[in-house]
């Protein structure tokens, strides 16, 4: 659904009215379940190449011979269709298995959260997306007037944006906002000391898989929330830096076992504390579902670094 930012109203339709009180932090909406990916293409598929062997083997008029080599050459055309179908999509698997994955998969929309109090959008208060250097890939130093870096583990996180009303396309020239606390579970441009620093705030525009990859740190488990990243899609990079119209607001979910690890290291003593507080089901975004179409499939390590990615429908 589409929705705009406007200084009484930013998402008209989305509910982003800010409740994420760090502690007590945003809202989650439900979800509307979507149809499945359609199959058509492969029942089209079957049935010509079975019409085609049946009519050559029933023409009237013709010898048996004739018959006979017509079914064997339509048997062989389509033989051939298949195995230039197989080693098509064999060849784009290899290519991009992840987006093949990802639209195997597709069919239920990412669901809708609140932007939270801390979006840096214009919607409440400060607007980053308007400047300058916003556009980037590595999200971890502030940039314009200072240059801070927000320390912790690494973390890549890669988006694949899916149109759902278009059988499942991947998005591709659509942009993504993403954001989320630092390691000590603070926001840039809202806390205490962090006025001036916009670290941890970034966009990019969607390639021609429909996919974003931002390089960051792994954010702090605060009080009231269980770890995660915030995001808002955009039709389009101009959209995004002029805080246009919304595709959707969403939030990402980290795994259990990744944060244990990352928390395990200096600098994120608190959020061990706020982990045994919370969990998928008890938090009050994700709690809805479990977070089930919001948990990011994640691998690394707290030496190496994480990536953690997502599927994203809209």
């Amino acid at each position: 659904m589409n929705t705009s930012h406007t200084p009484s109203d930013p998402h008209t339709s989305l509910d982003l009215t800010p409740q994420e009180p760090h502690p007590n932090h945003d809202r989650g909406l439900e979800f509307d379940l979507s149809t499945l990916m359609s199959r058509r293409s492969l029942g089209m598929f079957f049935g010509v190449g079975g019409a085609a062997v049946a009519l050559s083997a029933c023409t009237p008029g013709g010898s048996s011979s004739t018959a006979s080599t017509s079914a064997s050459s339509a048997t062989a055309t389509a033989a051939e269709t298949a195995t230039a179908s197989a080693a098509a999509t064999s060849s784009a698997a290899t290519a991009t298995p992840t987006l093949t994955r990802a639209i195997a998969e597709c069919g239920v929309e990412i669901p809708k959260e609140t932007a939270g109090p801390y979006p840096g959008d214009g919607s409440n208060g400060p607007n980053v997306l308007e400047a300058s250097g916003v556009v980037r890939q590595g999200i971890t130093s502030s940039f314009g007037t200072s240059s801070t870096k927000a320390e912790g583990v690494p973390l890549t996180i890669t988006l694949t944006l899916l149109d759902n009303a278009n059988g499942c396309v991947p998005l591709a020239g659509a942009a993504v906002y993403a954001w989320h606390c630092d390691r000590s579970g603070k926001y840039s441009m809202y806390d205490a000391g962090l006025a001036n620093e916009n670290y941890l705030r970034g966009v990019q525009e969607a390639d021609a898989n429909g996919q974003v990859t931002f390089t960051s740190i792994f954010p702090a488990a605060y009080s009231g929330r269980w770890p995660h990243i915030h995001f808002e899609v955009f039709e389009s990079m101009s959209n995004a830096t002029s805080a246009g119209q919304v595709l959707a607001v969403s939030q990402i979910a980290l795994t259990q076992a990744a944060c244990d690890d990352v928390y395990a290291t200096p600098g994120y003593e608190a959020s061990v504390a706020n982990m045994k507080r919370t969990t998928l089901k008890s938090d009050n975004v994700f709690g809805d579902d479990g977070g089930i179409y919001q948990l990011a499939t994640m691998t690394g390590s707290a030496a190496a670094g994480y990536t953690a990615g997502l599927n994203v429908t809209v």
